[in-house]
Parts: C-alpha cells; sequence; structure tokens
C-alpha cells in the first residue's frame, strides 16, 4: 500500500451500522471515513484517496449497485466490499458483475467483517506491487529486488558490513541470489573500484582448484607450459567470492585457512608466498554447523569464514516479494522480447503469493522468461502458469499413486520450471545430478 494504514470509505444510511463499522475497523488498524450516502461518497472520493470501500445495497434515492459502477468506471486501485441485509445468490451475483470485490451479508460477525476487508486489501496491495504504473515505487538495492521485512533487514545487513575488514558468510537457499548479495557487499565498500572475483568451488575440479585458486609457476605440473595467477591474485585490492564454500576438500580447508591466516598464498611449485590483500566473500546453500559436526568441514574454517553471517530468506517466507520480482522479470523480458509487459489477473497473482518456489528467484526468473516468451495475450493468467501451481480437481487415481509417482511428478514439475536444466533441478532438490537421471530413468522404466 501507498500509505503506512489503508483508508477505507464506509457508506450506508443507518448511522448504527456506520459506527460500529468504523469501531472495529479502526480498533484493527485502519483509518476510516464514513458518509450517509451515494452522493456523499462520490463527493469524498473525488478529492480523497481510498483503498477500499464498503457500501451498503439498500439506500435511499442510489443503491450501493450505483456506486460500485461508478468506482468502477471513474477511478483506479481500489476494492469494493457490499454488504446487505437482503442477501441471496442473485444480489451477489450481481453485485460482483458490477465489479465488487467482496459481498458480505447482514447480520456478519466483527470477525467476518475484518477479514473480507483484509481480503480485499490484500488484492489491491498484490495488484499494485506487481503492475508497472507511474505512482509504482520500484524497491531494488543493488540489483537486488525486495521491500520486505527480511529483505531490509539484508540491506541493512549489507551497508554495515560493507567496510568491514571481517569475513562473510552468505548462506541461503539455492537460487536465492547469494552472489548479488556478495556483489552488493563489494560495490558498497571501499573496495568497489578493485576487482570482485566470483569463484563456484563446487564446478572446479579437485586437481585443479589449487591452481585456480592460488596460481601456478611453469613446470610444476604437466601442462604447466607458463606461470598463471590464481584468482586470489586476480582480486588483489578487492573481493574475492567463494561460492559452494562447503564443496571443498578437507585438504583445500586446510589451504585455505592458511591463507585467511596469513594474508599469503603459495602458487603450485613456487618456492615462497606472495602476500595479497583480498576480501573473502564465502557463501552456502548447506548448513555448515552440521558438517562441522558431521567432520566433513573443518570447525576453526568455519569459525574463520562466519565472522559476519548474512541469511538471504528463501522467497516462500516473503511472498511480497515475488511480486515485485515477477513484475520486475515480465518487464525485463517484454523488452528484450519488444513485447508489452503484460499485466497479471488477480488469480494469477494469488498463485504467485500461494507457491512456495522450491527454486525460490532463479525459479521465479525462469517462468516468467517463458511466461513473456510464449504468451502473445496481454494479461496473465492461472491456466498460463505451470500445473503444480493451478489448482486440480481430485483424479481417479488421486490418492491412490504410490509414492514413487508422486516423486516423479514433484521432480518433472521443478524441471519443468527450470526449463529442463538437470544441474539447477537437482540442487533445488538436494540431490546430485546423478541421483536425477537415476530417478527419472527409474519413472520411464520401472521395471
Amino acid at each position: 500500500m501507498s500509505r503506512d494504514k489503508a483508508h477505507i470509505l464506509v457508506v450506508d444510511d443507518a448511522p448504527n451500522t456506520l459506527e460500529v463499522i468504523q469501531r472495529n475497523l479502526t480498533a484493527a488498524g485502519y483509518v476510516v471515513y464514513t458518509v450517509s450516502g451515494v452522493p456523499q461518497a462520490i463527493e469524498f472520493l473525488e478529492s480523497n484517496p481510498v483503498d477500499l470501500v464498503i457500501t451498503d445495497l439498500k439506500m435511499p434515492r442510489v443503491s450501493g449497485l450505483d456506486l460500485v459502477r461508478h468506482v468502477r468506471e471513474n477511478l483506479k486501485d481500489m476494492e469494493i466490499m457490499m454488504i446487505t441485509g437482503y442477501a441471496s445468490i442473485e444480489g451477489a451475483v450481481t453485485a460482483m458483475k458490477a465489479g465488487a470485490d467482496e459481498y458480505l451479508s447482514k447480520p456478519f460477525t466483527d470477525e467476518e467483517l475484518i477479514k473480507a476487508a483484509s481480503r480485499a486489501l490484500d488484492k489491491l496491495r498484490a495488484r499494485k506491487t506487481a503492475q508497472p504504473g507511474e505512482d509504482k515505487q520500484f524497491h531494488s538495492y543493488h540489483g537486488i529486488i525486495g521491500n520486505s521485512k527480511a529483505m531490509r533487514g539484508v540491506f541493512r545487513s549489507i551497508e554495515k558490513a560493507a567496510d568491514s575488514p571481517a569475513t562473510i558468510l552468505v548462506s541461503g537457499e539455492s537460487g536465492t541470489g547469494k552472489e548479488l548479495v556478495a556483489r552488493a557487499i563489494h560495490y558498497n565498500s571501499s573496495r568497489a573500484s578493485a576487482p570482485f572475483v566470483p569463484v563456484n568451488c563446487g564446478a572446479i575440479p579437485e586437481e585443479l582448484i589449487e591452481s585456480e585458486l592460488f596460481g601456478h609457476v611453469k613446470g610444476s605440473f604437466t601442462g604447466a607450459h607458463e606461470s598463471r595467477a590464481g584468482f586470489f591474485q586476480t582480486a588483489d585490492g578487492g573481493s574475492i567470492f567463494l561460492d559452494e564454500i562447503s564443496e571443498m576438500s578437507p585438504s583445500m580447508q586446510v589451504k585455505l585457512l592458511r591463507v585467511l591466516q596469513d594474508r599469503e598464498v603459495w602458487m603450485v611449485g613456487a618456492s615462497k608466498p606472495r602476500k595479497v590483500d583480498v576480501r573473502i566473500l564465502t557463501a552456502t546453500n548447506k548448513n555448515l554447523q552440521t558438517l562441522v559436526g558431521k567432520g566433513t568441514f573443518r570447525e576453526d574454517l568455519y569459525f574463520r569464514i562466519s565472522v559476519i553471517t548474512i541469511t538471504i530468506p528463501p522467497l516462500r517466507d516473503r511472498n511480497d516479494d515475488a511480486l515485485l520480482l515477477a513484475r520486475h522479470f515480465t518487464s525485463k523480458f517484454a523488452e528484450d522480447a519488444g513485447k508489452p509487459t503484460p499485466e497479471f489477473s488477480d488469480r494469477a497473482l494469488k498463485a504467485l503469493i500461494n507457491y512456495a518456489w522450491p527454486g525460490n528467484v532463479r525459479e521465479l526468473e525462469n517462468l516468467m522468461q517463458r511466461l513473456v516468451v510464449m504468451n502473445d495475450a496481454t494479461t496473465i493468467d492461472v491456466p498460463d502458469l505451470p500445473s503444480l501451481m493451478r489448482f486440480t480437481a481430485s483424479r481417479d487415481k488421486g490418492l491412490f499413486r504410490s509414492l514413487a509417482e508422486m516423486e516423479l511428478e514433484y521432480i518433472k514439475n521443478v524441471l519443468s520450471s527450470v526449463n529442463g536444466n538437470k544441474t539447477r533441478a537437482a540442487e533445488i532438490l538436494g540431490i546430485d545430478r546423478k541421483t536425477l537421471r537415476e530417478k527419472l530413468k527409474q519413472g520411464e522404466d520401472p521395471g
């Protein structure tokens, strides 16, 4: 919402009803105005911003339905709730067709009133967040999209940690944007003009990682035809980002610990070390404390790299950010494709909010790209979304499928969400590529 508190206008010709609704909604934290008829409501709306109109149906001179039609055809970014003591299915249908978002029958409880108002305002907030417009504030911090309380906490941590010489561990599930946070730390620091060198420790073969990190001298091993600097020398004066630090072997953990202690590196085959001035940032999607307990990650190294820890929350814990990200990515991919940016229906927005996003921001980005590329309509609706994001009525064998069938269906859904990228799917599922291949093979040929 554009204001700290939502503003609600209540329209009813019964003073007692106005007083009760105003008292309950004010107690719930809303700013509430009241008027006794439709003409007064129209006059009020011409000069006062309102998020939700709650109107009675039956009123003298002009009915609540006429107010609903007036709001829908003359005003934007406003939800409408109809209340009536003459409840009927026909009346509800008529109200919804006219443009009401909620329909509440009298007598209603305080809880029913507050829940209905909350639903309407949640729908408005989702639409405002996801749809582009001149009056919308875009929430981006060094390329990281988010305005949730959790992400604002991450941004504050970045600012506090940026100029500290301490090592930083960025933790979070796969796809949450750990490298973006590391980059934000670097480019928000006094080292911003020096190199930022990202290294995926899990992607470098064990036999090459020492040479890649620390460099080698000519003739130090077969194929070393010339001396070459490693990533640490390349990052001298700047920052090095060691992603997937948990994948380092025990022997490399020892060597990295020595670099952290002595601030110098030994090139492979060298007779003396070289001093380096490097800010070390690390990241992992695993629980390093658990790995320390299992003996696969050195405790002394863990304490060295986690002087400051910044944890990125998963997307399922900040669903409003999912709408900001959806808007950001659809705008980006539409511009790349030379298309108008599509809008989302209210039902699609609800589906995006309710989805768990196992692949986090990476999954959402892939989905938005696919929707923009494959959809020529100007509005994205629920049928355009992947099947796992849509409601499906029970099929004949729904509750009688084996666990293996359910698992295979989920694996295929995750694969679909990342455009068939098995490496990313394996990361999301928490298994390796070999296990993923085996499970897919078993599904194709269960024997």
